[in-house]
């Protein structure tokens, strides 16, 4: 496990049986660039990343 995976396992041990929509995780994101400004390069590449999942364009 690298340093930067203990936020995805936690995420996944704490959270990993809860259903929420795309709509709530959207709003996470944003409130967390609100916070972290700094951060909203990588945040976005990840929303990007994650709404273009099923496009076989990308790959």
């Amino acid at each position: 496990m690298y340093f930067t995976d203990r936020g995805i396992e936690e995420l996944a041990e704490r959270r990993g049986e809860d259903q929420v929509s795309l709509a709530w995780l959207a709003d996470r994101l944003q409130e967390f660039v609100d916070d972290h400004p700094e951060l909203e390069p990588a945040v976005d590449r990840l929303a990007t990343w994650l709404a273009r999942l099923d496009d076989t364009d990308d790959t």
